[in-house]
């Protein structure tokens, strides 16, 4: 017999018509940090061409393994949903499905629960949009040292320090080649020869 399936990161839905009013309290007392997108009440069936029932698309974060069943078992006795449950398998995939990436819900309409840090998840889901804004940063500033970078995400961006730290090696060698550019340091030394004449 097949070993059964085990993950931390397990996504599942349930429907508006049978779900529990206090659903989201529901959430709170089984003390698994969760996301959950907003309603998609304008889903296509794509074989009859009719909407689909009102749902929610969810994913559970355990601290440890579950299996398969142990997610199930929570989902159909829990919010009344359907038994099936699948492995995230992409963290970015499951954030653009829940919000139709191709025509984006309202984040503000997720909802997330028992410590699920949702800035920290968006952080992760769109690195690479939060690195170019670093650089931006990076540029407007006119920032050459790393302090500069830390000292600035501290005061105007906590979120960004997180990336920063991560990130360390790229932010710091990008800085350091900024700092040391023969095209910077020629622009600066003529700059200079310019206001002492």
């Amino acid at each position: 017999m097949a070993k059964e399936q085990r993950s931390t990161k397990w996504t599942f839905l349930f429907y508006e018509e049978s779900a529990p009013e206090d659903y989201l309290n529901i959430l709170e007392e089984l003390h698994i940090p969760f996301i959950l997108s907003p309603w998609h009440d304008k889903d296509i069936n794509r074989q009859t061409g009719e909407f689909k029932k009102s749902h929610k698309h969810g994913a559970f974060f355990f601290d440890s393994l579950k299996s398969y069943s142990q997610v199930s078992n929570i989902i159909s006795d829990k919010l009344n949903g359907p038994a099936h449950v699948e492995v995230v398998m992409s963290p970015t995939g499951l954030f653009d499905y829940f919000t139709h990436a191709e025509s984006p819900d309202n984040i503000e309409d997720i909802e997330v629960g028992c410590g699920f840090d949702l800035d920290k998840f968006l952080m992760e889901v769109k690195t690479s949009d939060f690195i170019h804004e670093v650089v931006d940063i990076i540029e407007e500033n006119d920032f050459t040292e790393f302090e500069e970078l830390v000292w600035y995400a501290r005061a105007n961006n906590i979120n960004l320090l997180g990336l920063i730290i991560e990130r360390t090696y790229f932010f710091a060698k990008y800085l350091y080649s900024r700092r040391h550019n023969p095209n910077r340091l020629q622009t600066a030394n003529t700059e200079e020869k310019d206001n002492d004449e």
